[in-house]
Parts: structure tokens; C-alpha cells; sequence
């Protein structure tokens, strides 16, 4: 397990103490009858269909850097328009207090769009993974950092039964470790400083070559233009979850044309 940084850590801290005060509050209604143990997970699905140049462009409300952009993005016609222009899926951030999300956000995004979607959040407790799948969730998102090798495949355990792909997201080298010995289906680099906020690409052209070999492998976070998707394509990522260059562009619908080689 990593050392958190201090951003992460102050989110988790927060993340922790609310769920832990929610989970309990009502019954879960059932599960959809199509839970259940996961066999060909649809964004998985879609994520092999546009290998090496799949896109999952994120939806979020905002963030620590870049403060909250309620009412200047509008969720719903941000998620057709991705689905629109042949995002591969679709990543919604959930977290309420530090991104302005929820997972109604991601209910309506996933209905709006059609789309595959994956559930971004800061994994805590086993009962997320439920709001996930409730919420119409096809993935969710495990930072290595937050667990010990043993907890990451619990979960990642459990996220299967429900009919969930985890997306193991890692930042170094102890993350990446954590990987070992076990098959995954989804695993992500994400290019951050948690630190900093700053974006380098070179965290995943370092990376690459040790995440597990049949694992598809997605590179997060400062993804500007298409030579960055050619570069991360070339080095062996099959998927790119864009987040910012989306969400700040003037037409979001052809930027992510223009990342996908469309022009």
C-alpha cells in the first residue's frame, strides 16, 4: 500500500466517516436481476471493441483544482454529446463533497448517453460498490493506494459478483505491485500528482511495461491532444480516460473527435 497523499487522504478521511454514518441509514432494494457474476462486462466490451483508441470521457462536476463547474456544464447534454461523437464509455466522478458528483449524476448520465459507465469514486466500504450498481454503474474505479493487496482482491471480488469491472487505478511503483499474481480485467495508470495536481504522461510511458500483461490498460489524466493518444497507443495503453480537455473545451464533441483521429 502506498503512502496517501495528503489530498487523497483528507478526501478518504471525509469519504470514510460520512458512509459510515450512511450505510446503514435504509435497505438496499434488490439488485437487478441481470447482477450477477460478471461474464463479458459491457464496458470492458467496449473498451477491447476500440482498443488503442478508445476514449472514456469523464463527466465531473468539478474539483479541488479547478473549484465547482455547476451551472456551467450541463451533465446530460455533456453525456449524449459524448456518446454522439463514439466516446467508447463513459466515467462519471460520484464524490460529493470534494467533486460535486453523486451517483444520480451517474444514473442520468448512463440513461442520457447509452453509454458504458464507469463509477468514479473513493472506495471505502464494500457498500459503494452496491450504490454503483444500483445507480446503473457497468464499472468501478479501486485506487491501489486505499488497500493492501488482500483488500484490493476483496473487493475487487465482490465488485465482480455484482455484475462490476474494477478498474484498478495506481500512481507508483507499490501500486503496481499490488497487481501481482492476480488477473485483472481493466487496469489504469493515472497520470496525477496528488501532490501537486500536475500531469505528466511519462508516469504511464514508465509504467506501462509491468502492469499485468493481459490486463487492458487505460492511461488517465492530462491526455491534451491526439499525439498524446498516438504516443500512450504505441507504448501499449488500449484506452484513454479524459477528463479536463473535455470538460473546459469550447465544442467538448470535437475535441474528442479530434483525440480519436477524427479531425
Amino acid at each position: 500500500m502506498s503512502p496517501l497523499a495528503a489530498i487523497l487522504r483528507q478526501i478518504v478521511e471525509n469519504r470514510s466517516w460520512k458512509i459510515e454514518a450512511e450505510a446503514g441509514r435504509a435497505d438496499l432494494p434488490p439488485l437487478p436481476a441481470e447482477a450477477g457474476a460478471l461474464v463479458d462486462n459491457s464496458f470492458a466490451a467496449a473498451l477491447r471493441k476500440q482498443r488503442g483508441h478508445g476514449v472514456i470521457a469523464e463527466i465531473k462536476m468539478g474539483s479541488p483544482r479547478i473549484g465547482s463547474l455547476q451551472g456551467r456544464l450541463d451533465p446530460s447534454r455533456q453525456a449524449e454529446a459524448y456518446a454522439r461523437q463514439g466516446a467508447a464509455a463513459l466515467s462519471v466522478v460520484v464524490e460529493p463533497d470534494f467533486f460535486f458528483g453523486s451517483y444520480e449524476l451517474l444514473a442520468t448520465c448512463r440513461r442520457e448517453s447509452g453509454l458504458p459507465t464507469l463509477a468514479k469514486d473513493f472506495v471505502v466500504h464494500p457498500v459503494q460498490l452496491e450504490w454503483a450498481r444500483h445507480a446503473g454503474a457497468d464499472a468501478v474505479l479501486l485506487i491501489a493506494a486505499l488497500f493492501s493487496r488482500a483488500e484490493l482482491k476483496a473487493y475487487a471480488d465482490y465488485a465482480r459478483s455484482l455484475g462490476l469491472v474494477p478498474l484498478v487505478e495506481t500512481h507508483d511503483e507499490a501500486d503496481v505491485a499490488t497487481l501481482a499474481d492476480e488477473p485483472w480485467e481493466v487496469v489504469g495508470v493515472n497520470n496525477r500528482d496528488l501532490e501537486t495536481f500536475e500531469v505528466d504522461l511519462e508516469q504511464s510511458m514508465k509504467r506501462v511495461s509491468d502492469l499485468p500483461e493481459d490486463a487492458l490498460k487505460v492511461s488517465e489524466s492530462g491526455i491534451a491532444d491526439p499525439r498524446d493518444v498516438e504516443r500512450l497507443a504505441k507504448a501499449g495503453f488500449d484506452a484513454f480516460l479524459v477528463g479536463e480537455t473535455l470538460l473546459l473545451a469550447d465544442d467538448p464533441g470535437a475535441k474528442l473527435r479530434e483525440l480519436m483521429g477524427g479531425g
